[in-house]
C-alpha cells in the first residue's frame, strides 16, 4: 500500500531521507553532524511549503509498517520549496546561500526515493516509482525527472529499464549526478 505522509511520520522519515541524500542534507540544513541534520530535517518534514515537507511525500507500507518513501514536486516550485532552507542558512551564516536547483521548471521531479533496509529487494522501490509516475499523470505532467549519483550503477540500470534516459549532469553538494528524464502518456 502507498499512502500520503503525515507530520507524524517525521521521526521515521528523516533518518531515511538522510540516508538517501547524504551530503545534500548537510548543505540544506547547515548542520555539521548527522544527528543534528536529521533533527533539522524532522522539523522541516513536519512543516509545510518546503522541499522535504510531508506534503510532498508518499510512504510505502509493508506488514503494517512504513517501508519506504518518495518525495516529489513540480520543478517550477523548486525555488519556493528551497526558500525555507535558504532562510535558515542565511540566519546561520549571515550570507545568502546558493542552493543548486536540481529540478527543471518543466518536469515533475523525484527528489528522494529510499527503502528501509529491512524491506529492500521486495519490489517496494519499484512500487514507489510507479506511484511517482501515477501522481505525475494525475497532476497532468508529461515529463518526469530524477537525479542519480554518477557511480550508482544499480539505480541507473533500474531507471533505464523503466524508460528513463540521461540528458545531462549536475554537481550537487560535491557529488556528480546524472539528470534522467522520462516522458509519460498523459490522458487528455
Amino acid at each position: 500500500m502507498i499512502r500520503y505522509a503525515a507530520p507524524e511520520d517525521a521521526s521515521w522519515a528523516a533518518p531515511l531521507i538522510y540516508e538517501a541524500i547524504g551530503d545534500i542534507a548537510h548543505t540544506l540544513t547547515g548542520a555539521d553532524k548527522q544527528d543534528e541534520a536529521i533533527k533539522v530535517m524532522e522539523q522541516f518534514f513536519r512543516e509545510k511549503q518546503n522541499r522535504i515537507s510531508h506534503e510532498n511525500c508518499m510512504i510505502a507500507v509493508a506488514e503494517g509498517k512504513p517501508a519506504g518513501l518518495l518525495i516529489s514536486y513540480h520543478g517550477s516550485r523548486t525555488e519556493e520549496l528551497d526558500r525555507p532552507f535558504a532562510k535558515r542558512l542565511e540566519q546561520l551564516t549571515g550570507t545568502a546561500p546558493i542552493i543548486v536547483k536540481e529540478a527543471r521548471s518543466d518536469e515533475y521531479y523525484l527528489d528522494t526515493l529510499v527503502v528501509d533496509p529491512n524491506y529492500r529487494g521486495k519490489g517496494i522501490g519499484t512500487r514507489l516509482l510507479a506511484s511517482f509516475e501515477e501522481e505525475a499523470i494525475r497532476q497532468g505532467y508529461e515529463r518526469t525527472a530524477l537525479l542519480v549519483e554518477k557511480d550508482n550503477v544499480r539505480a541507473r540500470q533500474l531507471y533505464e529499464h523503466i524508460g528513463y534516459q540521461m540528458d545531462g549532469s549536475l554537481m550537487v553538494s560535491g557529488h556528480l549526478y546524472d539528470h534522467m528524464v522520462k516522458m509519460l502518456a498523459v490522458p487528455i
